[in-house]
Protein backbone atom coordinates (compact mmCIF):
# COMPACT_ATOMS: atom_id res chain seq x y z
CA UNK A 1 0.00 0.00 0.00
CA UNK A 2 1.01 3.47 -0.58
CA UNK A 3 0.63 7.06 -0.48
CA UNK A 4 1.70 9.89 -1.46
CA UNK A 5 4.26 12.69 0.21
CA UNK A 6 2.73 14.12 3.30
CA UNK A 7 1.20 17.40 2.50
CA UNK A 8 2.44 20.79 3.64
CA UNK A 9 -0.24 22.91 5.25
CA UNK A 10 -0.64 25.88 3.10
CA UNK A 11 -0.95 29.57 4.16
CA UNK A 12 -2.15 31.87 4.76
CA UNK A 13 -4.98 29.92 6.34
CA UNK A 14 -2.53 27.39 7.70
CA UNK A 15 -0.10 29.22 10.11
CA UNK A 16 -3.78 31.45 10.92
CA UNK A 17 -4.93 28.47 12.23
CA UNK A 18 -2.10 27.25 14.00
CA UNK A 19 -0.48 30.35 15.33
CA UNK A 20 -3.50 32.45 16.92
CA UNK A 21 -5.18 29.66 19.09
CA UNK A 22 -3.67 31.18 22.55
CA UNK A 23 -5.07 33.91 21.23
CA UNK A 24 -8.19 32.33 21.01
CA UNK A 25 -8.92 31.33 24.72
CA UNK A 26 -9.52 34.66 25.24
CA UNK A 27 -13.37 34.24 23.67
CA UNK A 28 -13.85 31.92 26.35
CA UNK A 29 -16.98 34.28 28.14
CA UNK A 30 -17.61 36.49 25.77
CA UNK A 31 -20.26 34.19 23.78
CA UNK A 32 -18.31 34.35 20.29
CA UNK A 33 -16.63 31.58 18.14
CA UNK A 34 -14.84 31.66 15.01
CA UNK A 35 -15.33 29.52 12.09
CA UNK A 36 -13.50 28.48 8.89
CA UNK A 37 -15.74 29.31 6.36
CA UNK A 38 -15.57 26.56 3.17
CA UNK A 39 -17.16 26.17 -0.28
CA UNK A 40 -18.17 22.34 -1.28
CA UNK A 41 -18.33 23.45 -4.66
CA UNK A 42 -21.90 25.07 -4.97
CA UNK A 43 -22.97 28.74 -3.96
CA UNK A 44 -23.57 27.95 -0.34
CA UNK A 45 -20.88 28.77 2.14
CA UNK A 46 -20.61 26.27 5.42
CA UNK A 47 -18.43 26.96 7.99
CA UNK A 48 -16.88 24.95 10.92
CA UNK A 49 -15.53 26.00 14.20
CA UNK A 50 -11.53 27.11 14.44
CA UNK A 51 -11.16 24.73 17.11
CA UNK A 52 -12.13 21.20 15.34
CA UNK A 53 -9.86 22.19 12.59
CA UNK A 54 -6.32 20.80 12.76
CA UNK A 55 -4.63 22.11 9.53
CA UNK A 56 -5.47 22.96 6.29
CA UNK A 57 -4.13 21.08 3.40
CA UNK A 58 -4.42 20.02 -0.41
CA UNK A 59 -6.57 17.06 -0.95
CA UNK A 60 -3.96 13.83 -0.63
CA UNK A 61 -4.35 10.27 -2.76
CA UNK A 62 -6.66 8.77 -1.34
CA UNK A 63 -6.31 5.01 -0.95
CA UNK A 64 -9.58 2.57 -0.75
CA UNK A 65 -9.94 -0.09 1.39
CA UNK A 66 -12.29 -2.65 1.15
CA UNK A 67 -16.03 -2.43 3.41
CA UNK A 68 -15.58 1.52 3.66
CA UNK A 69 -18.97 2.99 4.90
CA UNK A 70 -20.88 5.34 2.31
CA UNK A 71 -19.24 8.78 2.45
CA UNK A 72 -15.65 7.86 3.33
CA UNK A 73 -13.55 8.15 0.35
CA UNK A 74 -10.76 6.26 1.81
CA UNK A 75 -7.67 6.54 3.71
CA UNK A 76 -4.34 8.81 3.65
CA UNK A 77 -1.20 8.63 5.58
CA UNK A 78 -0.56 11.46 7.65
CA UNK A 79 2.98 12.18 9.30
CA UNK A 80 3.06 8.34 10.05
CA UNK A 81 -0.66 8.61 11.14
CA UNK A 82 -3.66 6.24 9.13
CA UNK A 83 -7.14 8.92 8.91
CA UNK A 84 -9.78 8.53 7.24
CA UNK A 85 -10.97 10.75 4.62
CA UNK A 86 -14.92 11.70 4.42
CA UNK A 87 -16.73 13.51 1.70
CA UNK A 88 -18.85 15.91 2.70
CA UNK A 89 -20.41 16.42 -0.66
CA UNK A 90 -21.99 12.26 0.08
CA UNK A 91 -23.02 13.13 3.54
CA UNK A 92 -24.69 16.62 2.27
CA UNK A 93 -26.23 15.18 -0.42
CA UNK A 94 -25.07 18.04 -2.50
CA UNK A 95 -26.00 16.25 -5.83
CA UNK A 96 -24.91 19.24 -7.82
CA UNK A 97 -21.37 19.69 -6.39
CA UNK A 98 -18.95 18.70 -8.64
CA UNK A 99 -16.54 16.04 -7.04
CA UNK A 100 -13.14 17.54 -9.41
CA UNK A 101 -14.09 20.82 -7.41
CA UNK A 102 -12.73 19.19 -4.03
CA UNK A 103 -9.10 19.95 -4.40
CA UNK A 104 -8.26 20.84 -0.37
CA UNK A 105 -8.61 19.00 2.47
CA UNK A 106 -9.38 19.88 5.89
CA UNK A 107 -7.79 17.88 9.20
CA UNK A 108 -10.10 18.00 11.58
CA UNK A 109 -10.01 16.65 15.34
CA UNK A 110 -12.86 16.79 17.65
CA UNK A 111 -14.85 13.79 19.87
CA UNK A 112 -11.03 11.91 20.15
CA UNK A 113 -10.90 11.55 16.35
CA UNK A 114 -8.92 12.75 13.77
CA UNK A 115 -10.54 13.03 10.15
CA UNK A 116 -9.75 14.81 6.71
CA UNK A 117 -12.97 16.56 5.35
CA UNK A 118 -12.62 16.97 1.26
CA UNK A 119 -13.78 20.34 0.23
CA UNK A 120 -13.62 22.93 -3.08
CA UNK A 121 -11.80 25.43 -1.15
CA UNK A 122 -11.89 27.30 2.00
CA UNK A 123 -12.41 31.34 2.19
CA UNK A 124 -11.84 32.67 5.34
CA UNK A 125 -11.92 32.76 8.90
CA UNK A 126 -14.81 34.40 10.79
CA UNK A 127 -15.86 35.95 14.39
CA UNK A 128 -19.13 36.03 14.88
CA UNK A 129 -21.74 36.19 18.10
CA UNK A 130 -23.46 32.97 19.76
CA UNK A 131 -26.79 35.24 19.85
CA UNK A 132 -26.79 35.15 16.30
CA UNK A 133 -26.28 31.58 15.22
CA UNK A 134 -29.54 29.89 15.20
CA UNK A 135 -30.66 25.79 15.04
CA UNK A 136 -32.53 25.79 11.75
CA UNK A 137 -36.29 25.24 11.93
CA UNK A 138 -36.05 22.99 8.89
CA UNK A 139 -33.46 21.02 6.54
CA UNK A 140 -33.89 24.08 3.96
CA UNK A 141 -30.83 24.07 3.14
CA UNK A 142 -30.98 20.65 1.09
CA UNK A 143 -27.81 19.85 3.18
CA UNK A 144 -29.11 16.13 4.44
CA UNK A 145 -30.37 14.45 7.09
CA UNK A 146 -30.14 16.95 10.32
CA UNK A 147 -25.83 17.56 9.12
CA UNK A 148 -26.72 21.54 9.62
CA UNK A 149 -27.18 22.07 13.36
CA UNK A 150 -26.65 26.08 12.99
CA UNK A 151 -27.63 28.67 10.70
CA UNK A 152 -25.85 32.42 11.16
CA UNK A 153 -26.24 35.73 8.98
CA UNK A 154 -23.10 37.85 8.30
CA UNK A 155 -23.66 41.45 8.02
CA UNK A 156 -23.96 41.18 4.29
CA UNK A 157 -26.88 38.95 4.35
CA UNK A 158 -24.70 36.00 3.48
CA UNK A 159 -26.02 32.37 5.27
CA UNK A 160 -23.59 30.25 6.54
CA UNK A 161 -24.61 26.66 7.41
CA UNK A 162 -22.50 25.54 10.16
CA UNK A 163 -21.74 21.85 10.13
CA UNK A 164 -22.88 19.59 12.79
CA UNK A 165 -19.44 17.36 12.79
CA UNK A 166 -20.59 15.26 15.84
CA UNK A 167 -23.52 13.81 13.38
CA UNK A 168 -21.12 13.10 10.44
CA UNK A 169 -19.23 11.47 12.46
CA UNK A 170 -22.24 9.15 13.73
CA UNK A 171 -23.30 9.16 10.43
CA UNK A 172 -20.14 7.74 8.81
CA UNK A 173 -18.75 4.97 11.68
CA UNK A 174 -22.30 4.44 14.08
CA UNK A 175 -22.80 6.38 16.92
CA UNK A 176 -21.35 5.67 20.40
CA UNK A 177 -22.81 2.64 22.03
CA UNK A 178 -23.23 2.80 25.88
CA UNK A 179 -21.72 0.03 27.48
CA UNK A 180 -22.67 -1.61 31.04
CA UNK A 181 -23.06 1.28 33.35
CA UNK A 182 -23.35 0.62 37.35
CA UNK A 183 -26.31 2.28 38.94
CA UNK A 184 -26.15 4.68 41.63
CA UNK A 185 -27.31 3.60 44.77
CA UNK A 186 -30.55 5.89 45.32
CA UNK A 187 -30.07 7.20 41.77
CA UNK A 188 -33.89 7.85 40.70
CA UNK A 189 -33.71 10.59 43.45
CA UNK A 190 -30.84 12.53 41.77
CA UNK A 191 -31.35 14.61 38.79
CA UNK A 192 -28.40 16.29 35.75
CA UNK A 193 -29.36 18.84 33.89
CA UNK A 194 -27.81 18.76 30.78
CA UNK A 195 -27.67 21.22 27.70
CA UNK A 196 -26.83 19.90 24.15
CA UNK A 197 -27.64 21.51 21.27
CA UNK A 198 -26.01 18.08 19.22
CA UNK A 199 -29.20 15.17 18.58
CA UNK A 200 -26.79 12.82 18.69
CA UNK A 201 -25.14 13.73 22.12
CA UNK A 202 -28.59 14.40 23.59
CA UNK A 203 -29.27 11.10 23.00
CA UNK A 204 -25.78 9.49 24.62
CA UNK A 205 -26.19 11.33 27.84
CA UNK A 206 -29.83 10.43 27.95
CA UNK A 207 -28.70 6.81 27.55
CA UNK A 208 -25.59 6.99 29.41
CA UNK A 209 -28.17 9.02 32.80
CA UNK A 210 -30.95 6.57 32.27
CA UNK A 211 -28.50 3.44 32.53
CA UNK A 212 -26.94 5.12 35.90
CA UNK A 213 -30.71 5.21 37.40
CA UNK A 214 -30.75 8.99 37.19
CA UNK A 215 -33.21 11.70 36.52
CA UNK A 216 -32.79 14.08 34.19
CA UNK A 217 -33.74 17.62 32.74
CA UNK A 218 -32.78 19.17 29.11
CA UNK A 219 -32.35 22.00 26.92
CA UNK A 220 -31.18 22.22 23.09
CA UNK A 221 -28.77 25.49 23.61
CA UNK A 222 -27.25 27.56 26.27
CA UNK A 223 -30.21 30.14 26.53
CA UNK A 224 -32.71 27.76 26.81
CA UNK A 225 -30.95 26.34 29.38
CA UNK A 226 -30.36 29.13 31.85
CA UNK A 227 -34.05 30.39 31.07
CA UNK A 228 -35.13 26.92 32.55
CA UNK A 229 -32.61 27.18 35.39
CA UNK A 230 -33.56 29.99 36.46
CA UNK A 231 -36.97 28.77 36.43
CA UNK A 232 -36.05 25.61 38.69
CA UNK A 233 -34.33 28.48 40.43
CA UNK A 234 -37.06 30.93 41.25
CA UNK A 235 -39.50 27.97 42.33
CA UNK A 236 -36.75 26.68 44.86
CA UNK A 237 -36.82 29.90 46.18
CA UNK A 238 -40.82 30.08 46.62
CA UNK A 239 -40.78 26.81 47.94
CA UNK A 240 -37.97 27.89 50.40
CA UNK A 241 -35.60 24.30 50.13
CA UNK A 242 -32.32 24.29 48.29
CA UNK A 243 -32.16 24.14 44.77
CA UNK A 244 -29.55 21.67 44.95
CA UNK A 245 -32.33 19.33 46.23
CA UNK A 246 -33.97 19.05 43.00
CA UNK A 247 -30.69 19.22 40.43
CA UNK A 248 -27.57 18.06 41.69
CA UNK A 249 -24.89 18.59 38.88
CA UNK A 250 -25.53 20.63 35.57
CA UNK A 251 -23.85 19.20 32.52
CA UNK A 252 -22.71 22.22 29.78
CA UNK A 253 -21.38 21.71 26.21
CA UNK A 254 -19.28 24.34 24.96
CA UNK A 255 -20.25 24.89 21.89
CA UNK A 256 -23.99 25.71 21.56
CA UNK A 257 -26.41 28.68 19.88
CA UNK A 258 -27.28 31.40 21.15
CA UNK A 259 -25.36 31.13 23.88
CA UNK A 260 -22.04 29.14 24.27
CA UNK A 261 -21.49 26.42 27.54
CA UNK A 262 -18.66 29.44 28.78
CA UNK A 263 -21.43 32.10 28.86
CA UNK A 264 -23.69 29.77 30.54
CA UNK A 265 -21.33 28.47 33.18
CA UNK A 266 -20.54 32.11 34.40
CA UNK A 267 -24.06 33.11 34.90
CA UNK A 268 -24.13 29.62 36.98
CA UNK A 269 -20.97 30.68 39.14
CA UNK A 270 -22.27 34.28 39.51
CA UNK A 271 -25.67 33.22 40.82
CA UNK A 272 -25.77 32.19 44.60
CA UNK A 273 -28.87 29.80 44.24
CA UNK A 274 -26.55 27.39 42.09
CA UNK A 275 -23.79 27.35 45.11
CA UNK A 276 -22.64 23.69 45.74
CA UNK A 277 -23.78 23.13 41.92
CA UNK A 278 -21.17 21.54 40.22
CA UNK A 279 -20.90 22.14 36.57
CA UNK A 280 -19.28 19.68 34.35
CA UNK A 281 -17.76 20.70 30.62
CA UNK A 282 -19.14 17.48 28.03
CA UNK A 283 -17.82 18.89 24.85
CA UNK A 284 -16.05 17.33 21.83
CA UNK A 285 -13.38 20.14 22.05
CA UNK A 286 -11.15 18.07 24.35
CA UNK A 287 -7.43 20.15 23.79
CA UNK A 288 -5.49 22.09 26.37
CA UNK A 289 -6.61 25.55 25.38
CA UNK A 290 -10.47 24.44 25.66
CA UNK A 291 -9.85 22.95 29.06
CA UNK A 292 -8.40 26.01 30.11
CA UNK A 293 -10.98 28.39 28.28
CA UNK A 294 -13.45 26.11 30.88
CA UNK A 295 -11.49 26.25 33.50
CA UNK A 296 -11.30 30.66 33.27
CA UNK A 297 -15.40 30.56 33.43
CA UNK A 298 -15.64 28.42 36.33
CA UNK A 299 -15.66 25.02 35.39
CA UNK A 300 -15.61 22.01 37.67
CA UNK A 301 -14.85 19.31 35.46
CA UNK A 302 -14.29 18.43 31.86
CA UNK A 303 -14.90 15.46 30.05
CA UNK A 304 -14.26 15.18 26.50
CA UNK A 305 -17.32 13.53 24.28
CA UNK A 306 -17.77 10.59 23.69
CA UNK A 307 -15.59 9.24 26.25
CA UNK A 308 -18.85 7.58 28.36
CA UNK A 309 -17.05 5.76 30.67
CA UNK A 310 -14.93 8.99 31.91
CA UNK A 311 -18.21 11.06 32.36
CA UNK A 312 -19.98 7.92 34.35
CA UNK A 313 -16.72 8.29 36.64
CA UNK A 314 -16.95 11.65 36.68
CA UNK A 315 -20.51 12.22 37.27
CA UNK A 316 -20.87 9.00 39.94
CA UNK A 317 -19.16 10.95 43.11
CA UNK A 318 -21.10 14.07 42.22
CA UNK A 319 -24.43 12.17 42.41
CA UNK A 320 -23.27 9.40 45.56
Amino acid sequence: MTFQNQPQTFSPLGDELLDTVDARTNLAGSNKMEILLFSLGTEEKFGINVFKVREVTHAMKVTRTPNMPAGVSGIVSLRGHIIPVLDLVSFMKLENARAHERSTMLVTEYSRHTLGFLVANVDRIIRVDWSTVRAPENDFSGSGDNLINAITELPTGELISIVDVEQVLASAFGENVVGNVPKIESGHEKCVFFADDSSVARKTIAELLDKMGVKHLRANNGREAWERLCGLADSASHGKYPLRNQIQVILVDAEMPEMDGYVLTQHVKADKRFDEIPVVMHSSLSSQANRAMGSRVGVDYYVAKFDTAMLSETLRPLLS
